[in-house]
């Protein structure tokens, strides 16, 4: 009865969000180093343990109405099972408050202590199942990224041996790949059970390998091939013939493939791709690559990447040091939002971007892999939370764009349910719909 009364009140049903999704974030990096001894806490690192409060008021003030954040992995998952949720309950209640949509972040770069690292083959359904828990307990909550970057997060962990299991072979790449986007997988389809009309919002790396000779033509098509691996799993796209074999010749079974390739869930997606000045690559005779600098731009890559998979696209990272001028930060944002609006122009669905973080980071001059406590002045603010030039300049930039975009024909409607919102008439027929598109779905795959 309560259903149908909100169908009947809500009418047609199409009521939804319109906005132009401008966003930053909270840094919540947690990496282990040192063979995990060390752990790398981004948020404890930039005070957000202390002073969340006031950033969310930041966030706030500057008109900011979507924000990347998650709890703490390793602090709230404390063993299979068992949860300490008290960090989570207050900010999030503190978000829904002031009516501040999160794009919840659930696993970034790490994973507590107890599980070890990402070739635990246990990974995938344990993760699936904190995601589970949380979904339950904020059900409000309809925007996730279940698990960051996740090309990014093997690469780092298990080709170039930085983090967390620190290992530097093909195997461990495959492996760490396969267990982070079958944990992403995963827990899309327990947070759907629980939130039908939820979004998930794949914030990945968007890079590009450029050839320094003929000689290294090779080794850069390998490596533009690998590039897609995490998001052709997660989309369930079949990859080419050379990257099936690369996957199965360094552990990926087929039953593991198909696993993939029968879950199709991209219509629940939006893709969030990162962009930053060092994702572009220059790969010399011998594979090795070095830093590139803005090549292409993100403009182009965006288009490869949209044309591979035809999702609705978020700008979801990009940042740059303020640098001795004062200037380098801002004309980097406007320049990354000349991108945005050139592509979307073009008719690519672009329906957010996001300028990450909200703070100054600590320590990713040096990619995480050494704890110095260096500040970099990559934020929206500094560390004593004073807005820097970037940040003035992002609050006049949304100020400006904001109330243009949506009425453009070329901007998507995202169907987002803002905080308040959540459990009126209309909230409830969305949430309906959704309930019943994933039932006719999983009956025409024969689940």
């Amino acid at each position: 009865m309560k259903v149908a009364k909100a169908l009947a009140r809500a009418g047609d049903g199409r009521r939804a969000i319109t906005t132009f999704m401008f966003a930053t974030g909270i840094e919540n990096s947690v990496p282990t180093i040192n063979n995990g001894r060390t752990r790398i806490d981004e948020m404890e690192s930039c005070g957000h343990y202390q002073r969340w409060r006031e950033d969310f008021a930041l966030v706030e003030e500057m008109g900011i109405g979507f924000l990347r954040f998650g709890p703490p992995i390793h602090k709230t998952w404390l063993g299979e099972g068992r949860y300490d949720w008290s960090f989570a309950d207050e900010t999030f209640a503190d978000l829904r408050r002031r009516n501040i949509v999160p794009i919840v972040d659930l696993c970034h770069f790490g994973v507590p202590d107890w599980i070890g690292d990402f070739q635990n083959p246990d990974f995938p359904d344990l993760f699936c199942n904190y995601a589970g828990e949380f979904s339950r307990r904020y059900p409000w909550v309809q925007l996730y990224t279940p698990v960051n970057e996740m090309f990014i997060c093997a690469t780092f962990s298990a080709r170039y041996g930085w983090w967390n299991e620190q290992l530097q072979t093909d195997r461990g790449f495959v492996t760490a790949l396969k267990h982070l986007v079958k944990a992403n997988v995963q827990a899309m389809r327990e947070i759907l059970q629980i939130r039908p009309d939820a979004i998930f919002i794949q914030s990945e790396s968007s890079e590009y390998f450029h050839a320094e000779s003929p000689k290294a033509i090779r080794p850069a098509e390998l490596m533009n091939s690998q590039r897609f691996l995490s998001l052709d799993l997660n989309y369930g796209r079949r990859v080419d013939s050379e990257m099936y074999e690369y996957l199965m010749d360094n552990g990926m079974t087929r039953a593991e493939y198909h696993f993939f390739l029968d879950n199709r869930l991209k219509q629940h997606c939006i893709m969030g791709n990162d962009y930053y000045v060092t994702n572009e690559h220059r790969v010399s005779d011998d594979g090795v690559t070095r830093a590139a600098g803005e090549i292409f731009g993100y403009s182009e890559i965006t288009r490869q990447y949209h044309a591979r998979y035809r999702l609705p696209v978020m700008h979801t990272e990009t940042n740059l040091n303020q640098g001795p001028l004062g200037t380098e930060a801002v004309d980097w944002l406007w320049k990354e939002w000349a991108n945005v609006l050139r592509v979307r122009n073009d008719g690519v669905p672009v329906v957010g971007f996001t300028w990450y973080s909200l703070t100054d980071q600590v320590d990713w001059d040096t990619a995480l892999r050494e704890k110095n406590g260096n500040v970099n002045p990559l934020g929206l603010f500094d560390l004593d939370r004073n807005i820097r030039p970037v940040g003035r300049a992002y609050k006049k930039l949304i100020g400006q764009w904001r109330d243009v975009l949506p009425t453009q024909s070329l901007c998507l409607t995202v169907p987002v349910v803002m905080p308040r919102e959540d459990g009126d008439d209309h909230a409830e027929a969305q949430w309906v719909r959704a309930e019943e598109m994933l039932i006719a779905a999983a009956a025409a795959q024969g689940e």
